[in-house]
């Protein structure tokens, strides 16, 4: 039986660099604002209001929910669920779709630890569950966003299916940010900040991927439509 073509990782090249520019132009200014003393300090005032709007309208059911979004986040649950998805892929040959979602993985874990250490924010008071290190970004909303997000581009071929498991992974990122806040286990701004980082680690990662798989997909091509005529010798044989 011939061997199935790998599809393309990204399908719409132009529509994809658009997106991942855009996103990355996003945390960039994230990330800049925050280094910033004097936009910062407007950030925090923005951060506390809605601290103190989350324990104000706290509830058991809402406490509940977000408690299991936190449990959703903890390496015991991510590690495991990267590792399937790692392996599926490789059961399938699916070289150039786990390339890219290994890529996003790997890369977004050496941003977590780098970036903390370098901005080294105190978290906020009371948190709801336990916390370790510095408060931004958030380490939850980088995990899960990067997760969620590689694994919809490494699992679901391009189309409207990939958008809609796109938009469905995007609202879990958003809300598994806002249980962070909610929890007081980050401020607000750490929370989103990470969604930002998580979603530009799995596009940066599929494009460069996809973009390698094109060139190497146009090379093959370009040899099979000038297959080398029988009988003709090449430089190198006449040395």
């Amino acid at each position: 039986m011939p061997r199935v073509a790998e599809e393309q990782v990204l399908a719409a090249r132009r529509r994809d660099m658009v997106v991942t520019v855009v996103v990355l132009a996003l945390t960039a200014a994230a990330f800049a604002a925050v280094a910033d003393h004097g936009v910062l300090a407007r950030i925090q005032r923005v951060d506390d209001a809605w601290l103190r709007l989350m324990i104000s309208g706290r509830s058991a059911p809402v406490t509940a929910v977000a408690k299991v979004f936190n449990w959703l986040g903890l390496v015991y649950v991510t590690l495991p669920v990267r590792i399937g998805i790692a392996g599926f892929l490789a059961l399938r040959r699916r070289w150039w779709h786990l390339a890219a979602f290994a890529a996003a993985v790997v890369l977004s874990e050496v941003l977590i630890g780098t970036l903390k250490g370098a901005y080294d924010r105190a978290r906020p008071p009371g948190s709801l569950v336990a916390t370790s290190g510095a408060s931004f970004p958030s380490g939850h909303s980088i995990a899960a966003t990067v997760t969620v997000v590689a694994a919809v581009i490494a699992l679901v071929p391009p189309g409207r299916a990939r958008v809609a498991w796109g938009t469905a992974a995007a609202a879990f990122s958003v809300l598994m940010a806002l249980s962070r806040a909610y929890l007081g286990a980050h401020w607000l701004s750490d929370a989103l900040a990470g969604v930002l980082l998580g979603a530009s680690c799995a596009l940066l990662a599929a494009f460069a991927v996809g973009e390698l798989q094109g060139r190497r997909t146009a090379h093959r091509s370009a040899r099979s439509a000038h297959p080398p005529i029988p009988g003709t010798v090449r430089p190198a044989d006449r040395r």
